[in-house]
C-alpha cells in the first residue's frame, strides 16, 4: 500500500510494556510507510546467537541490558526504519536519550488486562517466568509508565485490530509534522 504522506526523516521507535503490540504494530506501520522493520529483541538474539531467555539465565539482566543498548545504538543509525524495542530498553537513560534525540519515539500504552491477555499467549518472556503476569505488569507499569511518557507520542493500544493503532500512529506523525495534536497523541 502506498504511504499517504512524506516518509519520516528519522527512525520511528516503538516503546512500551511487553504485550503492547510493538512488534505486530511495528511490522504493519513499516509496511504502510514503506520502511524497513527491525525488532531489537530479534537483533539482540542474532548478535548473541542466543535467545533472550538464555541471555538472562546465563549472564543476567544487567548483561542483557548492556547488549541491548549497543544493538539499539546500531539500529537507530542509517536510513529511517521502524524499530520495536523490548519493554525495558527505554528505561536505560543512555538508550532513552539516544532514541529521543535521533528518532521519533512512540509509546504504545495498553491497560493491564489487555497486556496480560496478550502475554499469556506466549511463554518466552524472562521477566514473567513462574510469576503472575498481572502482578508483574502492574509493578512494571508503576515504574516504567512515567518514563515511557517521555516519548514524543502516546498511543493507546487497545483490544482492537492492530490496524487501528497504526492509523493512530500515522495521525500522530502527521500532527507532529504539521504542529497539530491529533486525538490519541500527547
Amino acid at each position: 500500500m502506498e504511504h499517504a504522506f512524506p516518509r519520516p526523516d528519522r527512525s520511528i521507535v516503538l516503546v512500551g510494556l511487553m504485550g503492547a503490540g510493538k512488534s505486530t504494530v511495528g511490522k504493519r506501520l513499516a509496511r504502510r510507510l514503506a520502511l524497513p522493520f527491525l525488532d531489537s529483541d530479534e537483533e539482540i538474539e542474532r548478535a548473541a546467537d542466543r535467545t533472550i531467555s538464555e541471555i538472562f539465565e546465563r549472564f543476567g539482566e544487567a548483561s542483557f541490558r548492556d547488549g541491548e543498548r549497543r544493538v539499539i545504538a546500531r539500529l537507530v543509525g542509517g536510513a529511517p526504519k521502524v524499530i520495536a524495542t523490548g519493554g525495558g530498553a527505554f528505561m536505560d537513560a543512555r538508550t532513552r536519550e539516544l532514541i529521543l534525540d535521533r528518532c521519533i519515539a512512540v509509546w504504545l500504552d495498553a491497560d493491564i488486562s489487555t497486556l496480560a491477555d496478550r502475554v499469556a499467549r506466549r511463554d518466552h518472556r524472562p521477566l514473567l517466568a513462574g510469576k503472575d503476569p498481572v502482578e508483574v505488569l502492574e509493578r512494571l507499569a508503576a515504574v516504567r509508565n512515567p518514563v515511557y511518557a517521555l516519548a514524543h507520542h502516546h498511543i493507546r493500544s487497545q483490544a482492537l485490530p492492530h490496524e487501528r493503532t497504526v492509523e493512530q500512529i500515522i495521525a500522530a506523525l502527521l500532527g507532529r509534522e504539521s504542529g497539530a495534536q491529533p486525538e490519541g497523541a500527547t
